[in-house]
């Protein structure tokens, strides 16, 4: 999976009803999980021991690759979210929906790659130990902009920062456009511009 080494290889199935269980998720809960997803494999385990190559971090020793079948591009990724946390390890989600994959990684918050052949699908073990490759899959899952001085939670933390912050600059921007009463447009656009230089100064600090 992934192009990962035969060595890597395993195979044990996550049933959906261990989820269920773990969540006490409701019956509307189920069934939107279930109208999500198919089934659920752990395919891959990436360790010391599997590529003595690469020795364990401080922080992270392993990671694991789940194959999670889908039954719709349009997934809850509250779902995700889910199953990330019924397993306490660092996992990679390769997502799939017929002929293609979406490559995911839970991290304070789910990143994901745009869809891709299957063929194309991948991800490169670059560090000299753990530590290094976890992050480095992160960052190319999520494929923005990184400050190298900042930490990985760090980093996370000013992109939650910046999306929010966008998204409040859009809906008064919206609001704006709508509102017809001159003060209280005035208000606005002021508010926006504080927002906007906010988000510069973030920007900044990448």
């Amino acid at each position: 999976m992934l192009k990962l080494p035969e060595v890597t290889q395993l195979q044990k199935s996550l049933p959906k009803v261990q989820i269920y269980r773990k969540f006490e998720l409701t019956n509307a809960q189920q069934t939107r999980f279930d109208a999500d997803i198919s089934r659920i494999d752990i395919v891959n385990e990436v360790s010391s021991r599997t590529i003595p190559s690469i020795k364990e971090g401080e922080k992270v020793k392993n990671f694991y690759v789940l194959s999670v079948t889908l039954k719709t591009k349009d997934y809850e990724t509250r779902n995700i979210e889910r199953i990330a946390k019924l397993i306490p390890q660092n996992l990679v989600f390769s997502l799939q929906f017929e002929e293609e994959i979406q490559i995911a990684v839970f991290c304070e918050k789910v990143f994901a790659t745009d869809w891709m052949p299957e063929s194309k699908a991948s991800i490169q073990l670059t560090g000299l130990n753990f530590d290094e490759v976890w992050e480095n899959i992160i960052k190319k899952i999520e494929g923005g902009e990184w400050n190298n001085d900042l930490t990985l939670k760090e980093n996370i933390e000013i992109k939650e920062k910046q999306e929010k912050l966008q998204k409040e600059i859009e809906r008064l921007e919206k609001l704006a456009r709508k509102e017809v009463q001159p003060k209280k447009k005035f208000e606005l656009v002021n508010q926006k511009r504080k927002l906007e230089e906010e988000l510069k100064t973030l920007w900044e600090l990448k």
